[in-house]
C-alpha cells in the first residue's frame, strides 16, 4: 500500500473512532494511538495530519456541503464508514491543494476506501455524491471566472 493510501486510511480510522464516540474522544489522542499503531510504517505523517486535521477544521462546511449533495441521506442515516470517507473526499476536493491533489484522484480515493471498509453499495454512493460536490465546486470557479 502506498504512503498516501495509508495515510488516508489511517485518517479515515481516526475520523471514524471520533464519529463513533460522538466526537466527545480527543481528536489529537486518536491520532497518537494511530500513529503509535502504525508504527514506522507512516514514513511523513504530515499528509494523515493535514488530512485529519483539515477535516475536523472544516466539519461544520463538509457536513453542509454533503447534506446538499445527497438531500435523500441525512448524515445521522449514513453508515459511519460512508459518511467518514465521503468527509475526507469533500475535504480533499475542495480545501486540499488541486496541485498535490488532483480532484480525480481524491474522488477515486474515496471510492476505494469506500470499497475496502463499506458495503458493495459504498463506492458507488461515494461516487455519486462526490461527483455531485465536484460539478457544484466547477460550477462556481466558473462563475467567479467570469466575474
Amino acid at each position: 500500500m502506498g504512503q498516501r493510501r495509508l495515510a488516508r486510511v489511517l485518517a479515515l480510522q481516526a475520523l471514524f473512532i471520533w464519529d463513533f464516540f460522538n466526537r466527545k474522544k480527543d481528536i489529537e489522542k486518536i491520532i497518537q494511538e494511530e500513529l503509535r499503531e502504525m508504527g514506522q510504517d507512516l514514513r511523513s505523517d504530515d499528509f494523515f495530519l493535514s488530512l485529519v486535521r483539515g477535516v475536523i477544521n472544516h466539519i461544520d462546511e463538509i457536513d453542509e456541503i454533503i447534506k446538499n449533495s445527497a438531500p435523500q441521506w441525512s448524515l445521522e442515516q449514513m453508515p459511519l464508514v460512508d459518511r467518514n470517507v465521503l468527509r475526507l473526499g469533500v475535504y480533499e476536493l475542495l480545501f486540499e491543494d488541486k496541485k498535490a491533489v488532483p480532484s480525480k484522484v481524491a474522488i477515486n480515493e474515496a471510492i476505494e476506501l469506500g470499497k475496502i471498509f463499506g458495503s458493495e453499495t459504498t463506492g458507488k454512493f461515494i461516487n455519486g455524491v462526490l461527483a455531485t460536490v465536484f460539478k457544484i465546486s466547477e460550477a462556481k470557479e466558473n462563475e467567479k471566472e467570469k466575474d
